[in-house]
């Protein structure tokens, strides 16, 4: 299985953000144990680093960024996918980019705590209970 991790899944996981860091963590255990194979938009790398630096500063956000590349790759951002995600028919355009790049990589679906901000995304989209849930029906 191949998905996208939302930014906010990231987030909780990186930055330990209560309560929502045990599914984060147990998402990310499988993706280093290569249970999926974890992605990430362009975006992510570049909002980790900003929330993180003004949370813990310059040196724990480039560590935080690190280790997300270290365990994600990073799904096709390019001009076609910020082009596509234009024509999507989702309110917010970071989430729209999102899934444009999911999109483009073929992945099997999109991971976030905020599944309502996806409705229209013509791909599957769960939350992270969901995804467990999915991940150990598989293994």
């Amino acid at each position: 299985m191949r998905a996208l991790l939302d930014t906010d899944i990231v987030l909780d996981y990186l930055l330990s953000r209560e309560p929502f860091v045990h599914a984060a963590s147990e998402i990310w255990q499988a993706a280093i144990k290569g249970e999926f194979e974890a992605f990430v938009s362009a975006i992510t790398p570049v909002n980790l680093y900003y929330v993180a630096r003004k949370l813990k500063g310059d040196v724990a956000a480039r560590r935080a960024v690190r280790g997300l590349l270290a365990v994600c790759r990073i799904a096709t951002t390019d001009h076609s996918a910020l082009q596509q995600a234009l024509d999507l028919n989702l309110q917010d355009y970071e989430d729209a980019v999102q899934v444009a790049s999911a999109r483009v990589m073929s992945l099997d679906l999109v991971v976030t705590r905020n599944t309502g901000d996806y409705v229209g995304a013509e791909l599957s989209v769960v939350s992270p209970d969901q995804f467990l849930v999915l991940l150990s029906a598989r293994l």
